[in-house]
């Protein structure tokens, strides 16, 4: 069937449009963006004022936890949960149980996203077997069954030798390396960020130096090699500097921030309560210093992808004592408000570079389809409402964990509708005019 999304803000950075346009959709493709678009026996949507049409938005980092950790999350409620937030597809780290280190756990995984019919998901592979840093997995085996990258997320490669290994291995298949930079030594038993509040509290620091020793060591072999190295979740001004300085030397690095990391400082460890578990994530909320600047390498093209870093946690798992509770926090459904209303609607950024680091960069980093609204393209399409007023409810997430520490929180911006494959999978009934989309 044919439909025809009429007069909406269409946003789509890749190719460099941003104005009122018709896209139409012909099954699972877009086949036309343009102005005046005839009907043709099309079924028109009117776009609502004020509303804007764009790419699908993609997370590159998530954790589904199936299979092994299904008390946590499945692929099917982590797709739903994906879909609310406006996304289109995800990209699933390798630390399930067990690890997706062989070609039948990636099968697994895409067998259950076959399944749930909503999100695409792509699976990222294990480097090393086991993710124990000791012997490289098969990379073509895991190529070959679906992966779009390699990663041991959770914990970092561990040796230089193993990580250059790594690297020219998974540049013969294309594929980039993701690294969660940890120097595991300077991390120790810390459970927050090393300074006044975690003192305060009485907890284990982690430096920020912990973090961008190992982004510098990567970036130095990345650069060796002469294939992309890609910098998860970066929290750390210095961390910051150092991919700044890879790049200005042709080093194919990338990176991302999560959107804890541009909103939340170490602060929030003690206010509103202390030692809210909800505030426990790995790499930890840093100095307002930290956060600021990564608002300004956000802003200044330094940093290249948004990405949740969704890692849902059982209730139980969390309602214990700090030091005990695991780390992380979900954030597929609250990553778009917080994004408009820490970023857009204070000025930081614009709505295209919005969109580019939520969809167009994610696309091109893992080399994956979407990212565009090109004709021929899939019609995985996000449609947003800039200013639509959000009070963030966890008891209605469709994650199945609930672990966060922005309920409650009243934000300016909201996802309408999500459209994968020419399919409308979600709609937000709260707001006035997403209906259409259905």
């Amino acid at each position: 069937m044919k439909r025809l999304l009429r007069g909406g803000r269409v946003v789509d950075p890749a190719s460099s449009r941003d104005g009122m346009f018709d896209v139409l959709i012909d099954g699972d493709r877009i086949v036309k963006v343009g102005k005046d678009i005839p009907i043709d026996g099309a079924m028109v949507v009117d776009v609502p004022a004020g509303f804007v049409v764009c790419p699908g938005l993609i997370d590159m980092h998530v954790h589904l936890r199936e299979p092994g950790q299904e008390h946590k999350e499945t692929v099917a409620t982590g797709v739903a949960s994906a879909v609310a937030g406006g996304f289109t597809a995800v990209a699933c780290m390798p630390n399930t149980a067990p690890i997706n280190d062989n070609a039948g756990v990636t099968e697994f995984i895409l067998k259950k996203a076959a399944d749930a019919a909503l999100a695409r998901v792509y699976p990222i592979g294990a480097v090393s077997k086991g993710s124990n840093g000791e012997q490289l997995a098969d990379i073509a085996e895991l190529k070959a069954a679906g992966c779009v990258a390699i990663s041991d997320d959770g914990r970092p490669v561990k040796t230089a030798l193993l990580l250059r290994r790594a690297l020219e291995y998974a540049g013969m298949f294309g594929m980039p390396l993701l690294e969660h930079c940890e120097d595991q030594s300077l991390k120790g038993e810390g459970v927050a960020h090393e300074g006044y509040h975690a003192s305060a509290l009485g907890l284990r620091g982690i430096p920020g130096v912990a973090e961008s020793i190992m982004a510098q060591r990567d970036i130095a072999i990345s650069e060796i090699a002469g294939v992309p190295v890609h910098i998860c979740h970066m929290s750390a001004a210095s961390t910051l500097r150092a991919v700044r300085e890879g790049k200005g030397h042709d080093v194919k690095v990338t990176c991302e921030v999560a959107p804890h990391h541009f909103t939340l400082t170490d602060e929030a460890l003690s206010t509103p309560v202390s030692y809210d578990t909800n505030t426990k994530m790995n790499p930890p909320l840093r100095s307002a210093f930290d956060r600021d600047e990564m608002v300004k390498g956000i802003a200044d093209g330094s940093v290249d992808a948004i990405a949740t870093d969704h890692a849902p946690h059982h209730y139980d798992e969390k309602k214990v004592e700090f030091d005990q509770a695991p780390f992380g926090i979900v954030g597929l459904e609250t990553c778009v408000p917080l994004c408009f209303d820490r970023l857009v609607h204070r000025g930081s950024i614009g709505l295209s570079k919005l969109v580019a680091l939520l969809s167009t960069n994610p696309a091109r980093i893992l080399k994956i389809a979407g990212g565009a609204l090109a004709e021929g393209a899939l019609a995985d399409i996000t449609v947003l409402v800039p200013d639509a007023q959000v009070t963030v409810d966890p008891s209605k997430f469709r994650s199945k964990s609930r672990n966060t520490p922005f309920g409650g929180w009243q934000l300016r911006g909201a996802v309408a509708a999500t459209i994968v494959g020419g399919r409308t999978v979600y709609v937000n009934e709260s707001t006035h005019g997403a209906a259409r989309f259905q």
